[in-house]
């Protein structure tokens, strides 16, 4: 057991440090909260947008870089950097995330067509900006949302396979 506890131990600290965020991303995470989002500006009339929505609680304006034909960014006003920060008290918020995004894809033709509601968080996922934020696309055939590798593609089909045995 002595022999085996160091490496657990060593087994923990790889994997923890492989699963966590890079140093760079880090500090740069961390300077982008400090210095406020650039949607904190929109919300506040400091930054220019083509606001599509507003409430109380919900802003919805064009992105900068379209990724699809209809491409809508839908944000709370109130600041949460990323889902992992977010509490109960939330909850009815981000539900009204969901109704905005509904009634814009509607206004937009493409609630019937479909399209994609799609949120990055930290840096696995590529979140730049530190404000929690959700993708409205659609307008054309989207495709997958991550690319499938060969290796992906086999280790599917060897589940598959395993299932009747």
């Amino acid at each position: 057991m002595k022999k085996v506890l160091p490496l657990i131990l060593l087994f923990l600290l790889v994997s923890v440090t492989a699963w966590s965020q890079s140093e760079t991303y880090q500090k740069q995470k961390a300077a982008k909260i400090a210095e406020g989002s650039i949607f904190s500006k929109i919300i506040k009339r400091e930054a220019p947008a083509t606001i599509v929505y507003e409430d109380d609680d919900v802003i919805a304006f064009v992105p900068n870089r379209l990724q699809a034909p209809v491409h809508l960014l839908i944000v709370p006003k109130k600041e949460i950097p990323t889902i992992n920060d977010i509490t109960e008290e939330d909850a009815m918020l981000l539900g009204k995330l969901f109704l905005v995004a509904k009634k814009l894809a509607k206004e937009n033709g493409i609630a019937e067509t479909g399209y994609r509601l799609a949120m990055n968080i930290n840096e696995d996922a590529g979140q730049s900006v530190f404000h929690l934020h959700m993708h409205l696309l659609g307008g054309k055939k989207l495709g997958p949302m991550v690319t499938q590798t060969e290796t992906d593609s086999q280790q599917e089909k060897s589940k598959k396979g395993n299932k009747g045995r």
